[in-house]
């Protein structure tokens, strides 16, 4: 327990990994190569396909240190489903110009946060995604 003088961190701090987290996400997509070609787009990823499993699909081709995932052919939730967040490379401004530019659309103003700040998005299928990136 931090003593007075040591502010306790939020519960939700992103920096934490509590030990049952998510260690895996799927996102289904209606058109398997033109969401490779968005995310890969928005994200400076060089995402390929695989066909060697039973499906199709893209891992998420980030240096990923944490949770990853992949792409893959199915229903999209159409903004129904959770929200998927992705670390905003070289800023959340530059994503979400990416973003758009490659058939995605954000939904809404940034929001910040006391550890950093993100803003809603959707991919080309109505994905929910996210933008963040820490701050101080």
């Amino acid at each position: 327990m931090p003593d007075s003088q040591t502010p306790a961190k939020p519960a939700t701090d992103p920096a934490d990994t509590p030990e049952n987290t998510v260690v895996w996400t799927e996102i289904p997509v209606s058109d398997l190569p033109r969401a490779v070609a968005f995310y890969n787009a928005v994200f400076g990823w060089e995402m390929t396909i695989d066909e060697t499993g039973p499906n199709p699909m893209a891992d998420f081709a980030g240096k990923t240190t944490g949770v990853g995932g992949h792409l893959y052919p199915g229903t999209p939730a159409k903004q129904a489903g959770p929200t998927i967040h992705f670390a905003a490379p070289d800023g959340v401004e530059a994503t979400i110009e990416r973003c758009r530019a490659a058939g995605g659309a954000v939904q809404g103003p940034i929001i910040p946060l006391p550890f950093g700040r993100f803003v809603y998005a959707t991919d080309p299928d109505g994905n929910s995604i996210g933008f963040y990136e820490a701050t101080g």
